[in-house]
């Protein structure tokens, strides 16, 4: 294992002494130097203490060798991100297919959107859920529907189903998508997602009610990403007309009330 070179040069990296290291993850001057040494290597709570002092994931810090990094993989490291933000891994993406071998769209049910979390990659959570095909869709992206609950996002309302289109690279996102995002603490959200990863390795996600106020998630703590396509709804959205459209409608009125008082007199 990397892991007491990779240590050594994330502190130096950050400019810290072995001994601030220490004290800021409550460890003996001793112990730490140890695991840097390769004098003794780590129990996963510590692993967990230096993933998040580091801000890098455990994985790299136990497989990767940094010195072996470019200077773009260290400037995103340095922005404490360790998402793969543009797609470049393979992201486990679990799918259902046909007998003709064809993707199907699985439907994430209410009930099961409590489990989407720990379950999204699981085959035995995934084959379970309804599923369907959309004609209209295009066969070569990978398509799944998801439960909307609360009046966030109108005019999408409760109890309607969002169906998105994977997103493998999350630098592609544009500011103002709609999408599903899949959170480590909050579950499944549909929101209008604003791209902040060069400024502060967040997107912004905003509700189109005005109630609800915007909120930064870390793009660490984001699982997954599906851009808006289209949704179900048990509801037709309100007509809401601008004011040239009322005044048309009223100019066609009085031309029919018009016409009607003329035909009634002839």
């Amino acid at each position: 294992m990397e892991v007491g070179a990779n240590l050594k040069l994330l502190r130096k990296r950050k400019k810290f002494s072995q001994e601030e290291v220490a004290k800021n993850l409550n460890l003996t001057r001793s112990s730490y130097s140890g695991y840097e040494n390769g004098v003794a290597q780590p129990n996963i709570e510590s692993l967990i203490l230096f993933s998040d002092f580091y801000k890098v994931s455990i994985d790299d810090l136990v497989r990767k060798d940094f010195e072996k990094l470019s200077d773009s993989e260290w400037e995103i490291i340095d922005k404490g991100i360790f998402s793969d933000l543009k797609g470049s891994k393979l992201r486990v993406l679990t799918s259902m297919v046909d007998e003709n071998n064809e993707e199907l769209i699985e439907l994430v049910s209410v009930k099961a959107s409590a489990g989407y979390t720990s379950g999204y990659a699981d085959p035995d959570y995934l084959k379970v859920l309804p599923t369907f095909h959309l004609p209209f869709l295009s066969r070569d992206r990978k398509y799944r529907t998801f439960p909307i609950k609360g009046d966030s996002m109108p005019p999408v309302v409760n109890g309607s189903f969002v169906v998105g289109e994977f997103v493998q690279n999350w630098m592609s996102i544009r500011k103002g998508t709609p999408c599903i995002v899949v959170t480590k603490n909050d579950g499944v959200v549909f929101k209008v997602v604003h791209n902040l990863l060069d400024t502060n390795q967040s997107f912004q996600l905003c509700s189109t009610n005005p109630f609800y106020e915007p909120y930064l998630v870390n793009a660490n703590d984001i699982l997954e990403m599906w851009k808006f396509v289209n949704y179900i709804s048990p509801e037709l959205p309100e007509m809401q007309l601008d004011g040239n459209d009322v005044s048309k409608s009223l100019q066609n009125l009085q031309k029919e009330v018009h016409d009607l008082k003329t035909y009634i007199k002839s």
